[in-house]
């Protein structure tokens, strides 16, 4: 297929689909067909990348040159960064095509797609369910098959969680194995960009682009490109650890029963099974909140109508101006987290709030380290439940962190980690995604995808379509 008619296809299920399905900002169909036709001459020249001719979405947090850059916020509504993330440049520069953007929760902060600005995105799988968040458009274009993969940024599960409640596969490599640079700020400690596809070897592909160092990011790992492990048919020198605070009360029964099995899938691959504990764990969310909280009340304070973004006059007075640009241009779950986070860090309350959160924060990494002494990947649940009702937590701010538990702790410690499909479960007579959660040491990117690899060249989870995208129920 040339990089035009590949485009052109893209283009066409955008248009039968995206209507109700609510998962893009903005699409560049002149762009996209110009580039696709530059990709085509290059292409008879015998000029191809390893990418050539991939349409792909971008998450609306992550700048495109020239293109809106909005990360679903009023307050940036109008804002064309005038330059791309390093992970945008290096897919063009390996033949990709920038299609579209997707929706998300404004500036990262949900974990339903229920906080953007500009609507909700709704699941593929059943129209009046989240595809879960923040990067609710990206999982939701990858799984109706509007493009070939789709970026994310996973801060506190933001590419797994969405992963997993729509059937697609997520990654979120270690902290600083991919650039950064380009990436619109959440949480600068725990933000990575992620990738969203069908499946963990075309993961593999696209993380062998985007990894890498760069000069552009102080964060940066000064590695490489991720190189894949070799295929592998079986799981028999592999231990995966299965920790029990990860089962613990509040998971769904559906999901247990559906991330049990696979389990059993991985035993039946020769892959042993080791119980292991992480115990705090326990503290894992509540730190996560203080930490991500306080980071986000930090960088969201250049949005204050001076410097970036939309401006509210107000009552005509500097402090009038900043006050009435917020109000105007922040929706009610980024105020929640900005004024959180400006407490914790506040005079009086940083050393009982925020200090104690960092070092929660430590005692985590600190097991995950001790277990990956004795086990290769563990293997967990991504999410406690299955996809829930647009609207079900929207009034429950508690409820909606809750969806992280099983996410945070691994972004804390700042590990890669991949969310694959592993079986479908039923509610009210619809079938709905389950999701498997496997993480690895630190910097073990490939072999995790290795795994998770293995694991879909044994199964056929990951390859069933939404009905609304052709597939069959």
């Amino acid at each position: 297929m040339s990089a035009r008619a590949a485009v052109e296809a893209a283009l066409a299920r955008i248009e039968a689909l995206e209507g109700e399905l609510g998962a893009l900002l903005d699409v560049d169909e002149d762009g996209a067909r110009s580039r696709a036709d530059e990709l085509d001459r290059e292409a008879a020249q015998g000029l191809r990348g390893p990418l050539h001719g991939l349409p792909f979405a971008v998450k609306s947090n992550l700048c495109l040159r020239g293109r809106p850059t909005t990360c679903a916020s009023r307050v940036l509504e109008h804002y064309r960064p005038p330059y791309s993330a390093t992970v945008v440049e290096r897919l063009i520069a390996a033949g990709a095509i920038p299609l579209c953007a997707t929706n998300m929760d404004e500036f990262g902060f949900g974990s339903s797609g229920e906080s953007s600005s500009f609507g909700s995105t709704r699941n593929p799988w059943d129209l009046t369910r989240t595809p879960g968040g923040s990067s609710s458009g990206s999982a939701a274009a990858v799984a109706a098959r509007l493009v070939p993969f789709a970026l994310g940024s996973d801060t506190g599960g933001s590419v797994r969680q969405p992963a997993a409640l729509c059937g697609v596969t997520g990654f979120k490599p270690s902290y600083g194995r991919v650039s950064r640079f380009g990436l619109v700020a959440f949480a600068s400690s725990l933000d990575t960009v992620g990738v969203l596809a069908p499946s963990a070897a075309e993961i593999e592909r696209i993380l062998a682009v985007i990894s890498g160092s760069d000069a552009h990011d102080a964060t940066c790992a000064t590695l490489g490109p991720l190189e894949p492990e070799a295929p592998r048919d079986n799981l028999r020198d592999v231990r995966i650890g299965v920790p029990r605070e990860y089962f613990a009360e509040g998971l769904d029964a559906r999901v247990r029963a559906r991330v049990e099995a696979a389990l059993d899938e991985f035993r039946q691959l020769g892959a042993t099974l080791v119980p292991v504990e992480l115990p705090h764990t326990r503290h894992a969310l509540a730190a996560y909140y203080v930490v991500a909280s306080a980071e986000a009340s930090s960088n969201l304070s250049r949005y204050d109508g001076v410097r970036y973004g939309a401006r509210e006059p107000g009552d005509g007075t500097l402090q009038g101006m900043i006050a009435a640009t917020r109000t105007h241009g922040f929706g009610a779950e980024t105020l929640r987290r900005v004024l959180l986070g400006t407490h914790v860090l506040s005079a009086g309350h940083y050393d009982a709030w925020f200090l104690r959160a960092a070092r929660a924060r430590r005692l985590v990494r600190d097991d995950f380290l001790r277990v990956f002494g004795l086990v290769d990947v563990l293997a967990a649940p991504t999410s406690p439940e299955l996809a829930f009702r647009l609207g079900a937590k929207q009034d429950d701010a508690l409820a909606m962190y809750l969806c992280d538990a099983l996410t945070v702790p691994t972004s804390l410690a700042g590990l890669p980690a991949a969310s694959v499909p592993c079986g479908f479960a039923e509610d009210d007579g619809v079938e709905l995604p389950v999701g498997l959660q496997l993480i690895g040491a630190p910097l073990a990117d490939a072999r995790v995808l290795a795994i998770a690899r293995a694991y879909q060249s044994a199964t056929r989870h990951h390859e069933r379509v939404p009905p609304l995208a052709g597939g069959t129920r």
